[in-house]
């Protein structure tokens, strides 16, 4: 198999502020293959690409990111920029011209109840753009996933798997269960290294990707496994550990 395609993590979180229309500019000038950001829908109908359900721990105002007015989201401010929470459409188009692969999470609101129409209206976005062949459309629920797969089952789809995740059902039946909806299953890196006979028997490699390593020798490590991909906050130190494998060569 050939070295892991990099992800940049919400952009690249640890670069530059997350989710930001100047962090996934930024990314363009990595020599990464692919970017991860998250979207929520507001009850009047915008798909804002923020991580949390509340607007508290990114932005400079607090409350629930469901509960914005339509255009709201035009006066809520990201901590420690002068820039705006990012539409899904604004997000498109900073990518549609490039070749990069596009991991579109579809989260869930403050209760932790999925989106209600979420996985058509991202799916309608991306396709708006002609985007479905290199994007997934991701999710820790399986129903979801399985929702996605009815409404849009052009778009491939990515589940990831975390410790969290994975206690109600346990893990053998978490990944079988995943495996029937999602073409990829991204698994948080500290699980996957205490599972890794296991889940590297139940997953395929071109399928199975790693998340978040973020120093040089974890990122070393990783991408010198048999996996497909690996989602990092710091795509920059990815691409210097690549570099240094090839150089090895």
């Amino acid at each position: 198999m050939s070295t892991p395609i990099i992800v940049g993590h919400r952009g690249a979180r640890n670069l530059w502020a997350e989710n930001s229309l100047t962090g996934f500019r930024n990314l363009l000038a990595l020599p990464v293959e692919s970017v991860e950001f998250d979207v929520h829908l507001t009850a009047a109908g915008e798909l804002l690409v923020i991580h949390d359900a509340t607007l508290d721990r990114t932005t400079e105002r607090t409350g629930r990111v469901a509960d914005l007015a339509a255009g709201e989201y035009r006066s809520v401010i990201l901590k420690g920029t002068d820039e705006r929470i990012p539409t899904l459409a604004e997000v498109l188009e900073i990518y549609a011209p490039t070749g990069l692969e596009l991991h579109v999470e579809l989260k869930a609101d403050a209760d932790g109840k999925p989106y209600e129409g979420l996985e058509t209206a991202a799916a309608a976005e991306i396709d708006r753009f002609g985007l479905a062949d290199r994007s997934f459309l991701t999710s820790f629920n399986s129903d979801v996933l399985k929702k996605v797969g009815e409404v849009a089952p052009h778009i491939r789809r990515l589940s990831s798997l975390s410790h969290k995740s994975v206690e109600a059902r346990g893990l053998r039946q978490s990944v079988e269960a995943m495996l029937r909806v999602s073409d990829v299953l991204a698994v948080e890196k500290a699980l996957l290294s205490e599972e890794w006979d296991l889940l590297s028997a139940l997953i395929p490699a071109e399928r199975l990707g790693a998340w978040v390593p973020n120093d040089l020798d974890d990122l070393s490590f990783w991408l010198k496994q048999p996996i497909r991909q690996i989602t990092t906050d710091r795509p920059d130190l990815a691409v210097k550990a690549r570099e240094g494998l090839h150089d090895a060569h």
